[in-house]
């Protein structure tokens, strides 16, 4: 029998991913409030902001986007958001290099915009995505995306060995390890069939972004070892 403290009413402030998604928007809450707080007359008064932005932007990506970038109800969306958080990074070196306050100011307001862009998109599309995506942890996903928030990495294997994963959570774990690897960096994946239906998916989703090698092919155990690599241009 669960414990008392696992007993929740859907979508109130008892339930997991509704907790997962405050931790998120809390986040979000104090980017605004640092940037509010730049004062564009003192080139020292954005670094904090900066710092703080780009951590975000990577623990958003390496957690969030992660599980969202294999399904194809939202990978998509996903890419619109990559393709935001580039601006939002182009914004952030130009605060950075700013010279003077007239151009932290002038920064100042576009990265504004820009950054919301990114979390409106990221609080009104994303998330509630996540919350009903099949097989996403929304919880164990916020305590990755807090992990990196904090300087640290998510705690990853260099083996999945999916027969140990339900069916509906098997794929979004594969994608957000594939995720977070680094060009040349690679994980094993075991199973009990040829996983071809994930090589197709990979295909559609990272194409020429990774290799797919077979290390054991069966009969009663397939090993892959998927890398990630440059994309080509």
């Amino acid at each position: 029998m669960s414990p008392a403290a696992e007993v929740f009413i859907q979508a109130t402030g008892t339930d997991p991913d509704v907790q997962a998604q405050g931790v998120v928007e809390h986040a979000q809450g104090q980017l605004l409030e640092r940037l509010e707080a730049v004062d564009a007359s003192q080139a020292e008064s954005a670094a904090p902001l900066v710092e703080q932005l780009r951590r975000y932007l990577t623990a958003a990506d390496l957690s969030l986007y992660a599980a969202a970038s294999g399904a194809a109800g939202t990978r998509l969306a996903v890419r619109a958001l990559r393709a935001q958080v580039a601006v939002v990074r182009e914004q952030l070196d130009a605060l950075a290099s700013a010279g003077d306050g007239t151009g932290r100011e002038r920064a100042l307001r576009t990265l504004g915009g820009g950054l919301a862009v990114l979390l409106g998109a990221e609080r009104d599309v994303l998330l509630p995505a996540l919350r009903t995506l099949p097989g996403v942890d929304l919880p164990a996903l916020a305590e990755d995306f807090t992990t990196v928030l904090e300087g640290g990495r998510p705690a990853d294997s260099a083996v999945i060995d999916v027969r140990e994963i339900p069916h509906g959570r098997r794929h979004p774990r594969i994608f957000t390890r594939f995720a977070r690897l680094a060009d040349g960096e690679s994980f094993v994946l075991v199973n009990n069939h040829d996983p071809k239906p994930l090589h197709r998916e990979f295909e559609a989703t990272h194409p020429d972004a990774f290799t797919w090698e077979y290390v054991e092919s069966g009969p009663e155990q397939w090993q892959v070892r998927i890398t990630r690599v440059a994309a080509s241009a």
